[in-house]
């Protein structure tokens, strides 16, 4: 199965509530590899590469954590995984 690229940018209370540290906690319990981190205008940029139904899975699981009810709006856009990251990590 090819990899595939997810790119989210989340909109909301998303930080300074633990967004990024959920987010990356979320992620080792998914085959998926990226980062996330904190952009200046106040939203969260998540990148995150693997199996489509992974990743799929992934960001319900997000959804559905601790987190998932500061976010007001998801920008979700798919692309080709360009095979860039080795883990999962928090990007500061």
């Amino acid at each position: 199965m090819s990899r595939q690229r997810l790119h989210i940018l989340y909109t909301g209370r998303v930080q300074g509530v633990g967004f990024r540290y959920t987010t990356k906690t979320v992620a080792c319990g998914f085959d998926v590899t990226g980062e996330v981190r904190n952009l200046s205008d106040g939203r969260v940029e998540l990148v995150a590469e693997g199996a489509r139904p992974e990743l799929e899975e992934f960001q319900k699981a997000i959804q559905d954590s601790e987190v998932g009810r500061f976010v007001r709006q998801e920008e979700v856009a798919w692309s080709a995984a360009k095979n860039e990251f080795r883990g999962f990590e928090i990007v500061r």
